[in-house]
């Protein structure tokens, strides 16, 4: 019924008479020089969004009459007032326009529109034919009398942006001088901004090219010849550093972090590397640095730092269903304290839980983990003033403890790991864990299931107990490292885990198992190599890049070799949940074709060692906070020892796997909860002419699932 409301729903009925509702802008732009996405950022009126020419938020807008009623104010606030063509505003979008590409280095440029009525709607096409433009084709400067000034001019110029032979344009000058003047204020030369630089060109005496000559002066555009002053070299003067007292930090910390000192020279680079160094302190949730000139070459430092709650607790919560009736529930709940040991030490305790069930009947599963770490900030055995970057690494420490509780068996497993963790440059992280261990004890395996890994080696070494020592690690590179990105972005993810090695070196010391394995305390120790690459693009675009693509390739193997027939269970890989291959639960799908356990399939727990899996995402706004998707994803898991009795586990790419799906998500911008239904469209496992469901067969028992979220799924 809402869904018949809303589309029933005219966009146009308040309007008032004679009036039009922007329903689209179109811009054609002449030849390829300058793209039309471009461009749209600047037409002044921009109609409601829509997809496929359909708004829903003001269709639910129309729902209200002009009475001042409750139900009325709520869809005026939930829905989107129609836009209500004005031509005026083409007439500034023209303005705009033409003001950019003359930013750009398109001059002369030339505009004009067509309206076009449909209705009591309003169709805007702009017509953009580019200007004229210029390559530079020398360039001179007038600089400041001050040698060591132009000394320093000089040997910055090779630097310069500004080249010979490029295209003109005051956005590549802009461009310059904010570079150089940077250039300058890192150099000492406190408030030296980009003010101090002029430009002229003489574009008549040839065609097609300018000469252009840069001015650096000792007065500001705003000013006059009569108020030059020499641009000078600063110097740090006092330096003071305060906090709350009610914070018992220690202060060989601050001192450790702080790098700036009275009688330095002035560094802007310094400065803001000092405010980042302090910003990696959880127990402050602001710094604040400002720079006083007392004197013609001395600048005082003042460094505020404010904090904000020290401790506290988190909680989190994912569901998923499948059209068969099994429920999953992962609750998460989880305290900090931000300065533990009173040197800024990150402690973190959480208690996860993952209950699948299946109401009315006795097909359970539980797992409930207890996890604890510390991060340090700093690098234990070397004090911070040694980094004398913005960019500190931090020491962590790590311990936990899960309980399994499945139908086919139970497990326990203790981990720990210490490693460094941080980020070189501005959007490029690392982990690197040294030290990693588990150790994996498995009991009450059901008869059924022991059977069957008794018919295959490689199985049971997975399922066995083992311990596990060695080193991993993960580099991450991305170019928005914020929460949920407002623009467009990239990234690409690579782990690494590297087992048993060392602890191979110590064979000859080690007793034997009836399979040949060496072991510590009557367990064997597992010996692998395991990787995983993960590249993601997204692409935002539309009025106010409201809606997105989503891109997202991942490829992981591992290998068991020299103490090990294969890799350990909890190192394998799995697809299905909510953030991968969502018309299958979790583990749910794989090795390649093989059918489902029968026996286990309720709580699945499927897993390869090789994945490959690619997903496209296209969001859109709908109403409010409320967003849309359309979701693919291709992918799978495979063995990459193909068993007698799983002889279908070999990688091909008819066992890829592929489903689409609809999500709905609530964007608080601090957070974003979805919930997300996936179709499964081709399953490997059928029988070769079954294999493609189409619509008739995407809500059918077993061929959907049903998943909750919090963030994108990738």
């Amino acid at each position: 019924m809402l869904g018949a409301a809303v589309v029933s729903c005219s966009t146009t009925r308040i309007l008032p008479p004679g009036k039009y509702r922007l329903a689209g802008n179109r811009i054609k732009v002449e030849g390829r020089q300058v793209s039309s996405s471009e461009l749209g950022k600047y037409v002044a009126q921009k109609p409601n969004p829509s997809l496929l020419g359909y708004s829903p938020s003001v269709a639910i807008y129309n729902w209200a009459d002009t009475a001042d009623t409750w139900w009325n104010n709520l869809v005026r606030t939930l829905g989107s007032a129609p836009v209500v063509f004005d031509s005026t505003q083409v007439a500034a979008s023209i303005d705009n326009m033409v003001n950019h590409l003359d930013y750009i280095g398109f001059y002369g440029s030339q505009i004009r529109s067509e309206t076009e009525y449909r209705g009591r709607r309003a169709y805007v096409t702009y017509y953009v034919h580019p200007g004229r433009r210029y390559r530079i084709g020398s360039i001179s400067y007038d600089l400041p009398k001050d040698l060591e000034f132009v000394d320093e001019f000089e040997a910055d110029l090779r630097r310069s942006t500004i080249k010979v032979g490029q295209y003109l344009s005051e956005a590549a000058l802009e461009e310059e001088t904010s570079r150089s003047s940077q250039y300058f204020r890192n150099r000492g030369y406190y408030g030296f901004n980009q003010s101090f630089y002029y430009f002229e060109a003489d574009t008549l005496s040839s065609d097609g090219i300018a000469d252009l000559k840069m001015f650096i002066r000792e007065y500001p555009r705003s000013g006059t010849p009569d108020q030059a002053k020499p641009h000078r070299k600063f110097r740090i003067g006092e330096v003071t550093l305060s906090y709350p007292e009610e914070v018992p930090i220690r202060t060989s910390i601050l001192e450790d972090l702080n790098i700036l000192h009275p009688g330095m020279p002035y560094s802007e680079r310094l400065v803001n590397a000092n405010y980042s160094r302090l910003s990696n302190l959880s127990v402050f949730n602001g710094v604040n640095v400002t720079m006083n000139p007392v004197s013609d070459d001395v600048v005082d430092c003042n460094i505020l730092l404010q904090s904000g709650g020290i401790q506290g607790f988190k909680a989190n919560l994912e569901a998923s269903v499948n059209s068969t009736g099994l429920y999953g529930i992962s609750p998460q709940l989880s305290y900090f304290h931000k300065n533990i040991f009173h040197g800024g030490e990150l402690l973190n305790l959480g208690l996860k839980g993952n209950f699948q069930f299946k109401p009315k009947e006795d097909i359970r599963s539980t797992e409930f983990s207890i996890t604890s770490s510390v991060r340090i900030p700093k690098l234990i055995g070397l004090p911070n003033r040694i980094f004398r970057g913005s960019s500190l690494p931090h020491t962590d420490i790590n311990l936990g403890f899960s309980y399994q509780d499945r139908p086919e068996y139970k497990r326990t497993m203790i981990t720990t790991s210490f490693g460094y963790t941080g980020n070189l440059l501005r959007n490029f992280y690392y982990q690197f864990y040294p030290f990693q261990a588990n150790i994996v004890r498995l009991f009450s395996i059901s008869d059924s299931f022991y059977e069957r890994l008794l018919n295959d080696l490689f199985l049971l070494n997975a399922y066995s107990d083992h311990f596990d020592m060695g080193v991993g690690g993960m580099l991450y590179y991305t170019t928005d490292a914020s929460t949920i990105p407002k623009r467009s972005y990239s990234y690409a993810r690579l782990s690494f885990d590297v087992s048993g090695n060392i602890l191979s070196l110590f064979n000859s010391a080690m007793p034997t198992n009836e399979y040949g394995q060496h072991t510590i305390w009557n367990t064997p120790y597992a010996q692998y190599v395991r990787g995983e690459l993960s590249l993601g693009q997204t692409f935002r675009f539309g009025g106010g890049d409201n809606q997105a693509l989503a891109l997202r390739f991942l490829i992981g193997a591992a290998y068991g070799y020299g103490n090990s027939s294969t890799v350990p269970f909890e190192k394998q890989f799995y697809v299905g949940g909510a953030n991968s291959m969502r018309g299958w639960q979790a583990r749910a799908l794989g090795p390649g074709g093989v059918e489902p356990w029968n026996e286990y399939f309720l709580i699945p727990s499927q897993t390869g060692d090789f994945r490959m899996e690619a997903n496209v995402e296209y969001r859109f706004p709908i109403v409010w906070k409320l967003e849309g998707a359309l979701f693919a994803d291709v992918g799978n898991v495979w063995d990459l020892r193909n068993t007698e009795w799983l002889e279908k586990s070999a990688f091909s790419f008819d066992s890829l796997a592929g489903d689409w799906g609809l999500g709905i998500r609530v964007n608080l911008d601090f957070i974003l909860v979805r919930v997300d239904m996936g179709a499964k469209v081709y399953e490997p496992y059928r029988a070769a002419g079954e294999r493609w469901l189409g619509p008739k067969d995407w809500l059918k028992r077993d061929n959907f699932a049903l998943h909750f979220g919090v963030g994108y799924p990738f």
